[in-house]
């Protein structure tokens, strides 16, 4: 399936950005999409968040994950996390043409906790908490790991470790599956 047809034939922009909700399951169609139109070698994931909060540790799990499957073409990972602190200088340092895959937790609706927001278009790092960064992605994951609330970094720090390194399993595999790396 053509990422395209994923997304109803629409390619959105930031402003009217079309979120697919997709469970663990449906993940691999999001990636055999974009599999289907960009090689691996064309790619650049980019896993934001830090190793130093259950609920935001996503991105760096995410992105050791991928790199366990042979996929280097990794900005943030548990080592190297690609945080709000070093997100304007790690995206300076991407490299230039390639297609950018953004992953990101974020926080949501109670009925949506557990599942992944995806989009052909950019996400908004640290929104749930209320920062102001770029946008970056040209396809976007938002794993939606806990419900919102008043107290957004609260909800972050009290988030079930088990639900993330879950959800960053469940990215990761899909990714490599879809390139065939497993």
């Amino acid at each position: 399936m053509s990422i395209n047809r994923l997304f109803g034939g629409r390619e959105p922009k930031l402003e009217a950005a079309v979120r697919t909700r997709m469970n663990g399951g449906e993940l691999r169609s999001f990636f055999q999409g974009i599999a289907a139109e960009h090689a691996l070698d064309d790619l650049q994931f980019v896993c934001i968040g830090t190793d130093r909060s259950s609920g935001d540790a996503l991105g760096p799990l995410t992105g050791s994950r991928l790199q366990a499957y042979g996929i280097n073409a990794v900005t943030g990972t548990l080592s190297d996390p690609c945080d709000a602190e070093t997100l304007l200088a790690k995206m300076r340092e991407l490299p230039e043409g390639k297609i950018r895959i953004a992953v990101d937790a974020c926080l949501g609706a109670e009925s949506s906790v557990g599942f992944y927001l995806v989009a052909q278009a950019p996400l908004m790092p640290a929104e749930s908490v209320g920062l102001r960064l770029p946008p970056i992605g040209d396809y976007s994951i938002a794993a939606v790991v806990n419900r919102k609330s008043p107290k957004p970094y609260h909800t972050l720090q009290t988030t079930s470790l088990h639900l993330v390194m879950q959800m960053a399993d469940e990215i990761a595999a899909a990714a490599a599956a879809a390139f065939g790396r497993i």
